[in-house]
């Protein structure tokens, strides 16, 4: 099934209308009725009962996101939602390993004493938590200095900044936001291709495929690094999703830019 992007945008959001100054513009963006006047949308081209919006000459018609722009906005704040979830959880790792650097004595009596209670039980089910690799990466944390536990909670505070700056970012769809993306995503690709090698997860390979993909589809779909005709394809690609594209299907050959 095929989604109307600009009819769904405008079910929730509402027309936008414009009213140029060049009459052989307007003639075709208006109409009367027995209900009053009518103005075309700018972005899904229906009519719309009452006054325009705005008005002044077609140059200053508001750029509205059409078509394929609105699909590519849409993914884009499917990613920035992904982007800012991601970065809440690591903020969150960030605070319990900054909390556990402080009370690390503490946590591992604890730690020591549900292990002791745990291990006949897990034993009665043939697992032998003593060689489990995730009680001993759990063992080996135990034994880092208070120094390290500190860097690497900075550490991961810094990734979390940098992902919610992606976030807002994208979800506000600037330029800026989709380079640091396609950049900051390709630099952790080796590092995550690394830890499949270590050990393979349905997790994992969900989230290698899902930046290989997020990696791709931004530096395609958005023209960045003089892809596709880089940014001046970009901005015409954005300016043919305006007034005068709605004027060209009106049956109007577009005016000189």
């Amino acid at each position: 099934m095929t989604i109307d992007w600009d009819r769904r945008t405008c079910a929730r959001r509402g027309h936008v209308t414009y009213a140029p100054e060049d009459p052989r513009l307007r003639v075709r963006l208006r109409a009367d009725t027995a209900l009053g006047e009518v103005w075309r949308c700018l972005r899904c081209g229906d009519f719309a009962l009452g006054a325009p919006h705005g008005s002044g000459p077609a140059a200053d018609a508001p750029l509205v996101p059409r078509g394929t722009v609105l699909r590519d906005l849409f993914i884009l704040r499917f990613l920035a939602v992904e982007r800012a979830v991601r970065g809440v959880f690591i903020v969150l790792v960030a605070v319990a390993v900054w909390r556990f650097s402080n009370s690390r004595d503490a946590v591992r009596r604890l730690f020591d004493e549900y292990l002791d209670v745990l291990r006949p039980v897990f034993r009665h089910f043939h697992y032998d938590l003593d060689h489990s690799p995730v009680v001993g990466t759990l063992q080996k944390t135990f034994g880092y200095r208070h120094s390290t536990l500190l860097l690497v909670a900075g550490l991961l505070l810094a990734y979390a900044l940098v992902e919610l700056v992606e976030a807002v970012g994208l979800w506000c769809a600037k330029r800026w936001a989709e380079y640091l993306t396609v950049v900051a995503t390709a630099a952790f690709l080796p590092l995550e291709i690394y830890e499949l090698t270590e050990h393979v997860s349905g997790l994992k390979i969900a989230t290698l495929v899902l930046n290989i993909l997020a990696v791709l589809y931004i530096a395609l779909a958005k023209r960045l690094f003089g892809l596709r005709g880089g940014r001046r394809a970009f901005d015409e690609e954005r300016r043919s999703a305006s007034l005068l594209e709605v004027s060209g299907s009106a049956g109007m050959a577009p005016l000189a830019r």
